[in-house]
């Protein structure tokens, strides 16, 4: 009876197999390029944020602020408008992840 179940597709491992993997492993690799995608978002948006040339040509307010201030950990730079631009960043990355 199992030879018979083996032979026409039937038993625990279903007449095509091989979808059930191939589809496991795509989830892996979309899985993977997404962990991919929101570390390379989280370096480039915090590194690019703190950047002198960037400050300097985008918000120079913000750059003279830091020269003359205190650094603190909690609040490095208080700008809305700088806040707005990294939370932009983020909000775009969720609607380019819904229309990929």
């Amino acid at each position: 009876m199992a030879a018979v179940d083996i032979e026409r597709g039937g038993g625990a491992g279903g007449k095509f197999p091989w979808k059930k993997q191939i589809y496991v492993f795509f989830c892996w690799i979309f899985a993977a390029f997404g962990g991919l995608m929101f570390g390379y978002d989280i370096g480039i948006s915090g590194g690019v944020t703190a950047m002198d040339d960037f400050l300097i040509k985008f918000f120079p307010s913000v750059y003279h602020r830091k020269l003359h201030a205190r650094e603190d950990n909690y609040c490095k730079y208080n700008d809305q408008l700088l806040q707005l631009f990294t939370s932009s960043l983020y909000i775009a990355a969720i609607f380019s992840s819904f229309a990929a």
